[in-house]
C-alpha cells in the first residue's frame, strides 16, 4: 500500500455541507442503517433456524442478507457519525480500505444476484434436474465462486488506485472513497487507469446483467406452456429477484460503465446502491413470499412461547 503519496487523509465533503441538513440525514441514514441490519438479520436467521426454508432458492437468500449487512456496513456507519462532525476525515489507510470493502461486497452480491437467477432457470424451466442439478456441494461451489469474485475484482481495483500519487488537494467530494472520486485527485495522469477501471466494472456488470436478462427472457417463453396457476407461483418467485436487480443494477451500471464526470451527482445516485437496496431487499423478499412470512411467525410463535415458559 506504499506509494509516492504525501498525503496522509483525506477529507470527505459528505452529501450536504449544510449544517441543518446533516442533522436531518443523521436521524434519516441511522434509521435506514438499523432497517438494514435488522431486516436482513431476521432473514439470516429465520433461514438459518427454519426447515421449511432449506431450498437453495433461501440459502442464496441468507447469503445476500448477509452481503447486505456486511456492504452498508462499509459506508454506513462512517457517513452517519460524519454528520456530527464539522471536519470528515478519513486516513489514507482507512479510505483503501473501505475502497477495498465497497468493491468486495458490491461484487460478490452482484454474482450473488446472478447465480439467483440461474438458480430460478433451473427451477422453473428444468424441473425435474432441480434436485440433481442444484445440490448443496454445488450452492456452496457458486457461493464461495461468488466471494472469490468480488475479491478478485475488489484486489484490482485497490491495487489499481494505492499505486497512483496523491500530493494533494485532499477533499474527496463523495460520502466515502470510491475509485472516480480518487482518481481525480491523483497528482498524474489517470486515464489509463481509468480506462481500466471502467473495463473491470463495467464487464462484470453487464455481462451479469446479460445473463440476468436471458435467464428471465427464457423463463418468460417457458411459462407460456403452463396453466395460469404454474404461471402465477413462478412469477412470484420471480418478482422479488427481478425487483432487487433493478434496485441494485440500475445505479451500479450508472456509476461503473463509465467515466465519472459529475461527483455531485454520483455521490447521490450511490445512496441507492450502498444504502436504499440493502435496506428495502428484506422488506421486497419478506412481503412477497409466503413461505419467508409464515417462517417468520413461526420462529416468533416459537420465541414467545419459549419465553411464556420459562416465566
Amino acid at each position: 500500500m506504499e506509494n509516492a503519496s504525501s498525503v496522509k487523509e483525506f477529507i470527505l465533503l459528505g452529501l450536504s455541507e449544510n449544517q441543518g441538513v446533516q442533522k436531518v440525514f443523521f436521524v434519516m441514514f441511522l434509521f435506514f442503517y438499523m432497517i438494514i441490519v435488522a431486516g436482513n438479520l431476521l432473514i439470516v436467521v429465520t433461514v438459518i433456524s427454519s426447515q421449511c426454508l432449506n431450498s437453495p432458492m433461501y440459502f442464496f437468500l441468507c447469503y445476500l442478507s448477509f452481503v447486505d449487512i456486511c456492504y452498508s456496513s462499509v459506508t454506513a456507519p462512517k457517513m452517519i457519525a460524519d454528520f456530527l462532525v464539522e471536519k470528515k476525515t478519513i486516513s489514507f489507510v482507512g479510505c483503501i480500505a473501505q475502497l477495498f470493502g465497497v468493491h468486495f461486497f458490491a461484487c460478490t452480491e452482484i454474482f450473488i444476484l446472478t447465480v439467483m437467477a440461474y438458480d430460478r432457470y433451473i427451477a422453473i424451466c428444468r424441473p425435474l434436474h432441480y434436485t440433481t442439478l442444484m445440490t448443496k456441494r454445488v450452492c456452496g461451489r457458486m457461493v464461495i465462486g461468488s466471494w472469490v469474485g468480488g475479491f478478485v475484482h475488489s484486489t484490482v481495483q485497490t491495487l489499481l488506485t494505492t499505486q497512483l500519487p496523491f500530493c494533494g488537494p485532499n477533499k474527496i467530494d463523495h460520502y466515502f472513497c470510491d475509485v472516480h472520486p480518487l482518481l481525480n485527485l491523483a497528482c498524474t495522469n489517470t486515464y489509463a487507469v481509468g480506462i481500466i477501471v471502467v473495463a473491470n466494472s463495467g464487464m462484470i456488470t453487464l455481462s451479469c446483467f446479460f445473463i440476468l436478462v436471458m435467464s428471465y427472457i427464457v423463463i418468460l417463453v417457458s411459462l407460456k406452456s403452463q396453466t395460469y396457476e404454474g404461471r402465477y407461483k413462478a412469477l412470484s418467485t420471480c418478482g422479488s429477484h427481478i425487483t432487487v436487480v433493478i434496485l441494485f443494477f440500475g445505479p451500479c451500471t450508472f456509476i461503473y460503465i463509465r467515466p465519472s464526470s459529475n461527483m455531485s451527482e454520483d455521490k447521490n445516485v450511490a445512496v441507492f446502491y450502498t444504502v436504499i437496496t440493502p435496506m428495502l431487499n428484506p422488506i421486497i423478499y419478506a412481503l412477497r413470499n409466503e413461505e419467508v412470512k409464515s417462517a417468520m411467525r413461526k420462529l416468533w410463535s416459537r420465541k414467545v412461547g419459549s419465553e411464556n415458559g420459562k416465566l
